[in-house]
């Protein structure tokens, strides 16, 4: 079963250094291989940062677009990551080993499958 996992990560309130940034890529890419080697990585990228964001609602006939999330919130979303797992077990065994756990959040969706389209008589 296909699961997406969310990476929450405490706002930042400064930048981290150039020996955090190592240590936090390795962590990431040491997560990536296993993902790798186990078979299970679907898909997965890093997000740019909350303020990069836009959020566009549609009310009625009108579009409005504006900067940034929809709420302040203490943690924002960072990444994710779509695997392939076997079971929701091996989901959460997974999720703890994502760097991002130890410092924010890491929460586990099941992708729902989309159904196959029926041929039209």
């Amino acid at each position: 079963m296909q699961y997406l996992f969310l990476i929450y990560q405490p706002t930042a309130t400064a930048e981290p250094t150039e020996a955090e940034m190592a240590a936090m890529w390795e962590a990431y890419g040491a997560f990536n291989r296993e993902a790798v080697d186990r078979g299970v990585i679907r898909g997965g990228e890093a997000l740019a940062p909350v303020s990069a964001a836009t959020t566009v609602r549609v009310r009625g006939a009108g579009t409005l677009i504006t900067d940034g999330p929809f709420a302040e919130t203490k943690e924002t979303l960072g990444g994710y990551y779509l695997l392939d797992c076997r079971d929701l077990d091996e989901a959460i065994e997974l999720a703890a080993k994502i760097p991002g756990a130890r410092n924010g959040a890491i929460e586990i969706r099941p992708i729902i499958p989309t159904p196959e389209p029926r041929a039209s008589a």
